[in-house]
């Protein structure tokens, strides 16, 4: 069976959006990455603006937990729209039905919200996992604007945040190894992380096929 379908979980600052993006274009498929996020809160008729009066009053540390679900790219992490707590099952239902939705379009690359989770089971996906030396990934966060300080504690606590998320809601690991048929250190460049993720793509499709 051809491959379809490329989920791509990444540790935050490794750079698994600029990745996707080239995958993504590469292939001629199209990615979700913030459009996924936008899709989400259309589905929801969310007013983000209205939610911005409320989402600091519910609970903190269920409320971190959903943001780690909701970031994509660390580039667009604080223009996403955010959601209201109120909505959070509401919105992990919308996802669960979203995914298989995108998948069954075909052709897509879709980055994080668990969508190596949500979509484990199917034949004609691909998931690959993106990670990179810790001094590595603030000197990329570092780029982007971000003070060294600030750096160091997303790089820290961001991951931990998806961790949590994953044993929360799936009982499992994150990253858990078995969930993956990719786990490239993307220190080697971005070029290099692409065209290896590219060619492992083809490579297991010719297998299956």
């Amino acid at each position: 069976m051809p491959i379809r379908v490329i989920t791509l979980e990444r540790e935050y600052g490794s750079g698994g959006t600029v990745i996707a993006g080239e995958v993504a274009s590469r292939l001629g498929w199209k990615l979700w990455d913030q459009l996924l996020t936008a899709e989400i809160a259309r589905r929801l008729d969310c007013d983000c603006r209205d939610v911005e009066k409320h989402e600091e009053r519910k609970d903190p540390a269920y409320y971190r937990l959903f943001k780690a679900f909701m970031r994509g790219s660390f580039e667009g992490s604080l223009n996403a729209p955010r959601l209201r707590m109120v909505d959070t099952e509401r919105v992990r239902e919308v996802v669960k039905k979203l995914l298989p939705e995108i998948a069954d379009a075909g052709n897509c690359v879709i980055v994080g919200r668990g969508s190596a989770y949500y979509l484990g089971q199917r034949p004609d996906a691909f998931h690959v996992f993106i990670y990179a030396p810790f001094k590595d990934r603030v000197r990329r966060l570092q780029s982007t604007g971000k003070t060294e300080t600030e750096a160091f504690e997303l790089a820290e606590t961001v991951d931990r945040d998806r961790t949590d998320f994953i044993k929360r809601y799936f009982d499992d690991d994150w990253p858990g190894r078995h969930r993956f048929h990719l786990m490239v250190n993307s220190g080697m460049g971005d070029e290099t992380t692409v065209q290896i993720i590219i060619d492992a793509v083809a490579q297991c499709a010719k297998h299956r096929g």
